[in-house]
């Protein structure tokens, strides 16, 4: 891009920004971005646009040994404290005061709803100890996260960023403060949802954040928006529990297979996700590996009254019908061959990819099995396709 189209960029999104706020200047409370102009023995000064100009102090922008952060030419972002003051242009501030300063500056953060950094220091009733430049602060375990927390002594030790809700004078000058960190977080994920809207569509592979795991399925944060993860998409092998594969904060890549509008504004829409859906199909090796008449190990899954599930391949499953758990004896229920869990040798009956099916036979490996497989796949092609009319049952007899 030449100079003059940068410069020309420039200025469009300062007129694009100055139009967003109305036109007027950098407000009390604003978050402002600028670029450093000047570094000086006492204070920094920072051109906003529009010919506006801030000016921070110099403790605002060094480290803990004094030392200076930034030079000129940096950008840099700072909130607006005062926009005239003793200075003539506007006061900015990255950090916090601290003592008398403070309290002025949190009368003003609760005033303008601008968000204050504090350490979470202990657990007291109800919920967490914090400190905000130097001032004691309660926020209600309610408030300290977007969903329910347990124990709220893991955020000890942490420096988050908070809104003050309530502000009060107390006892000796002192501030009582109760804070918020919830809504926040609701606003931050409020503005990744409406985003998100814009280009999420079915196949779109995302990641996300397991939020819940139930007994159907598990929630996972896509970023403002939560999908749900049902049991049977979790993976090509069966999963009788969620746990077994997800626990509440683990990180996942998921497709997005169905996305629906609800009508609710709580819950506008829909989200249905799939880890299978990014795993190989395991049939596809089923498909040229198994053939009729093999002899395949495998372990018995389920029990049915018709028949036995075997699983002899990570998320491929056969039938052994109940005609074909023994050759020397009628039953009546698969468990008097067969018990869940029980490692089996079978003959293959037959192999269906397109339907998922394969049959098996536990009583075919009691003789030959390639025989009895050819004497099956001759019963099943000389069977008729039905049994006829009644006169002709009739005839039969």
């Amino acid at each position: 891009m030449a100079p003059e189209e940068e410069d020309f960029a420039a200025l469009l999104a300062e007129y694009e920004e100055a139009e967003r706020r109305g036109g007027r200047g950098p407000a009390v409370g604003d978050t402002v971005k600028g670029r450093v102009i000047s570094v000086g023995a006492e204070a920094v000064f920072v051109d906003l646009g529009g010919k506006a100009e801030g000016m921070l102090e110099l403790d605002q922008v060094s480290d803990r040994e004094g030392n200076v952060t930034v030079a000129v030419g940096d950008t840099i972002e700072a909130r607006v404290v005062d926009t005239g003051g003793r200075t003539g242009c506007i006061l900015l501030r990255r950090v916090m005061a601290r003592g008398a300063e403070a309290k002025a500056e949190l009368v003003q953060a609760f005033e303008h709803r601008i968000p204050v950094e504090g350490l979470v220091t202990g657990v007291i009733k109800g919920g967490v100890e914090v400190q905000v430049a130097g001032v004691r602060a309660f926020c209600p375990v309610s408030q300290i996260d977007l969903r329910y927390v347990e124990d709220p002594a893991v955020y000890v030790g942490q420096r988050l960023e908070f809104r003050i809700t309530r502000l009060e004078p107390g006892r000796g000058g002192q501030l009582n403060l109760v804070v918020s960190r919830k809504s926040l977080l609701a606003e931050a994920a409020e503005e990744r949802a409406a985003e998100l809207r814009r280009t999420l569509e079915v196949g779109a592979v995302v990641a996300g954040t397991v939020t819940a795991v139930k007994d159907y399925g598990a929630f996972v944060d896509l970023g403002g928006l939560e999908g749900m993860l049902h049991v049977s998409e979790l993976g090509h092998q069966r999963v009788r529990h969620p746990s077994e594969v997800l626990r509440v904060g683990q990180k996942v890549e998921v497709q997005v297979t169905r996305l629906e509008r609800t009508g609710d504004p709580k819950r506008p829409e829909r989200i249905s996700l799939s880890l299978k859906a990014l795993e190989k199909d395991p049939w596809e090796d089923v498909a040229a590996g198994i053939a009729v008449g093999a002899r395949v190990k495998g372990k018995v899954v389920r029990l049915q009254p018709f028949g036995a599930f075997v699983e002899v391949a990570p998320g491929v499953e056969g039938l052994v019908h109940i005609s074909q758990l023994a050759a020397d004896r009628r039953i009546n229920h698969p468990r008097e061959v067969v018990e869940i869990g029980q490692e089996v040798e079978a003959t293959v009956l037959g192999v269906e990819p397109e339907r998922r099916r394969i049959s098996l036979s536990l009583a075919a490996g009691q003789d030959d099995g390639a025989a009895a497989a050819e004497d099956l796949a001759a019963v099943r092609r000389d069977a008729p396709r039905s049994l006829g009319t009644f006169a002709d049952l009739l005839k039969r007899r």
